[in-house]
């Protein structure tokens, strides 16, 4: 490695949101106008350019692909190199390093824990230090405090158990959401009944995330071993929670929920401790015209939540150090809802004796435990007959590793919403930012 920063040589083979399509010759024109002023960049046709000149390689390549791009590449880096990458899920990524990698090159990688549109400064990076000496560590490092983001070092194993903990199960209840307005034909921020207070969170980060790449999401659910328990218990949650407010079983329905919130919230030592959010803080960022009486909500994909943090036994406060925007703001609003004890009664009394929501929340369901079928084969024959409900599931393309299907699937619904995505994705902004300030 060089003596200092200053000699060393930083490589990237792919260009995030571009994926593999940097490494085609359709993209050099583009590239090369797009930096040719800026003294000592260099565009490659491919990546072995990168892997032979640099001392810090970065792949910048979806999950699903890393393992082909690392063994098409791989061979070829420096000696002594240092190598990492940026995918969301790590085991894939690390097994590609060791299985393609000369054995004398170094392994430290990184993943920022936040979407291409949100402010890196204060966010939080994880940093694996997975193969590599205290020189090497430390230039990565220094490498990476441009972003002004904090820093949090972890294992590989350590990294996706967590984004699991707090992405995963997040991602796939606002994936549901969205199936299940598209199956009803809604675009919720035009029904009054999904405008203020918590339906703004919903709807915004429903909205940002099919605003995203399909396969930040798909790479998570599919790759990431410890995803499928998580998802698998949400959608048990949501049908569990459903059942019993379809049979109006208020007294076993109250019990559970309340049962769950105690453990979650009041083991976490939040009694006392201020809200994430607040009343003006929720009612400011609305996607339409808040009505001057606020609709009742049971609230199913909050409740399931909390029902499914209990059951699998995870404190979500114990993540916050390494927990992305978006989860925080789902941890604010369930936290709204379950700390505040007349609007908790009002949700589960709408459960039971209130009907608005009941087609909204039998899609969701229905989207839910297709989302949970992700990881079981033998579902085959029930995802059978949800598919006719949900047009087409998600359970095929995740049970069988099918990125193709999971891709169309999610490009659907992000083609339904996609209008509304620019002003989303203004307002959600503005949104992260309200919510960095207080956490």
């Amino acid at each position: 490695m060089p003596a200092n920063m200053d000699q060393t040589i930083i490589g990237i083979i792919g260009m995030a949101a571009y994926g593999l399509h940097i490494l085609f010759r359709a993209w050099m024109s583009i590239l090369e106008q797009e930096f040719s002023d800026i003294p000592g960049i260099v565009i490659y046709e491919d990546g072995y350019g990168v892997s032979r000149s640099s001392d810090y390689i970065i792949y910048s390549v979806e999950a699903e692909a890393i393992d082909k791009v690392v063994a098409q590449y791989g061979r070829a880096t420096k000696k002594h190199a240092i190598v990492g990458g940026q995918t969301s899920c790590k085991a894939p990524e690390v097994a590609a390093f060791e299985r393609h990698l000369p054995s004398d090159v170094e392994i430290v990688s990184c993943h920022s824990l936040h979407g291409p549109n949100v402010d890196p400064k204060d966010q939080p990076l994880v940093i694996i230090r997975h193969r590599a000496s205290q020189e090497s560590y430390d230039l990565v490092r220094k490498v990476l405090l441009c972003f002004g983001s904090k820093m949090v070092v972890l294992t590989a194993e350590e990294h996706d158990r967590i984004t699991a903990d707090t992405q995963a199960v997040t991602h796939a209840a606002f994936l549901s959401m969205g199936t299940a307005w598209r199956a009803n034909n809604q675009f919720p921020w035009e029904l009054t009944r999904y405008v203020g207070g918590i339906e703004n969170v919903k709807c915004n980060i429903t909205l940002r995330i099919y605003s995203n790449k399909w396969h930040v999401y798909a790479g998570l659910a599919i790759l990431n071993p410890s995803a499928k328990k998580q998802i698998r218990q949400y959608a048990e949650s949501v049908t569990d929670l459903y059942k019993l407010m379809l049979g109006g079983h208020k007294r076993e329905l109250e019990k559970r929920i309340k049962t769950a919130g105690r453990v979650v919230f009041d083991a976490a030592g939040r009694e006392g401790e201020p809200l994430m959010l607040s009343d003006e803080a929720l009612d400011q960022f609305s996607l339409g015209k808040v009505p001057k009486e606020r609709t009742p909500n049971n609230h199913l994909s909050l409740l399931a939540m909390v029902d499914c943090w209990w059951k699998l036994g995870i404190v979500p406060y114990d993540h916050m150090i390494c927990s992305t925007p978006l989860f925080r703001l789902w941890l604010g609003v369930t936290e709204y809802l379950f700390r505040n004890p007349a609007l908790l009664d009002e949700s589960i009394n709408t459960a039971i004796e209130d009907h608005t929501f009941r087609s909204d929340d039998l899609e969701f369901t229905f989207a839910a435990r297709v989302c949970a079928l992700f990881s079981k084969v033998f579902f085959i024959a029930q995802a059978y007959l949800l598919h006719c409900v949900v047009v087409q599931g998600w359970s095929d393309c995740v049970s069988f590793g099918d990125f193709s299907s999971y891709r169309d699937r999610f490009e659907q619904i992000q083609s339904y919403f996609a209008p509304r995505f620019p002003e989303a994705t203004r307002v959600g902004n503005e949104m992260i930012r309200v919510l960095v300030e207080k956490t």
